[in-house]
């Protein structure tokens, strides 16, 4: 890494987002509110973009959330609440702290140590008043499933083993079907929610990103679906008008192509 290019280009950065602000009549109306759902929809381009590997699409994704963190940096020193120079040395200053075992005399085995490490400095910081404190309640579901997970297990709370885990989702499978035989919609959805839970549970245990995976079906569905679509279009029909042994047919020809 070339740390004077870094360096210039970043500041190159800042004097572009001070012209923007004073010059420009769309930048100079934003402000954090309106700013945040930009930011949230960068976030997810970013995250599209390493879902499929795209290495070009993360570069100009990063740029783009870069922007943003300046951009809001900027308004933040208008308000008179913080400098952009504050923000960086504060982000520096935590992982010092946080890192004990490398700017420390702290001594760790492996990742988990660290882990562990980080939510007690967390809590001794009062950071977090509680073990689950942190997790940011706007979270997609699957993503604070997860991390409330991985919160509670730095604390023990946590299975043995995989198998303990797999016994717990057919446990909760098992209480869901008898959810469904009471026909009670309340109970269903609560003992849904408890499979689903444990399967992110296990997820876990399986070192398996449960979102990124997700995703990933998400992404290979629409693919197919979207192959039987045009195979369908292509020999007269609409998907509406066959049978769903007809579709079904497609579907499975499909599935032996490589997604492209």
């Amino acid at each position: 890494m070339n740390k004077t290019a870094v360096s210039d280009s970043f500041l190159r950065l800042v004097k572009i987002m001070d012209e923007l602000r004073e010059q420009c009549p769309w930048d100079k109306k934003q402000t954090i509110h309106t700013l945040r759902p930009l930011t949230i929809e960068e976030t997810y381009e970013l995250a599209d973009a390493i879902t499929t590997d795209d290495w070009k699409g993360i570069k100009e994704e990063l740029g783009d959330v870069l922007l943003h963190l300046v951009f809001y940096a900027k308004i933040g020193s208008e308000q008179q609440q913080f400098e952009l120079d504050e923000v960086i040395n504060g982000v520096c200053d935590k992982l010092i702290g946080r890192h004990p075992h490398i700017y420390g005399d702290v001594k760790v085995a492996d990742e988990e140590d660290v882990k562990r490490n980080w939510e007690k400095i967390k809590l001794k910081e009062n950071k977090n008043k509680t073990v689950l404190g942190g997790v940011p309640t706007s979270l997609p579901a699957v993503v604070k499933a997860t991390r409330i997970q991985e919160k509670a297990k730095q604390v023990g709370f946590e299975w043995e083993n995989k198998e303990d885990v797999w016994k717990k989702v057919e446990e909760e499978m098992g209480e869901l079907q008898e959810a469904i035989t009471e026909n009670n919609q309340e109970h269903i959805e609560e003992e849904f929610g408890d499979v689903l839970f444990s399967l992110i549970n296990y997820a876990r245990f399986l070192q398996v990103d449960a979102e990124g995976v997700l995703e990933k079906t998400n992404r290979k569905f629409i693919y197919r679906f979207q192959q039987m679509e045009s195979i369908a279009t292509a020999s007269g029909k609409a998907l509406a008008d066959m049978t769903l042994e007809e579709m079904d047919a497609i579907w499975n020809e499909v599935k032996k192509q490589k997604q492209v």
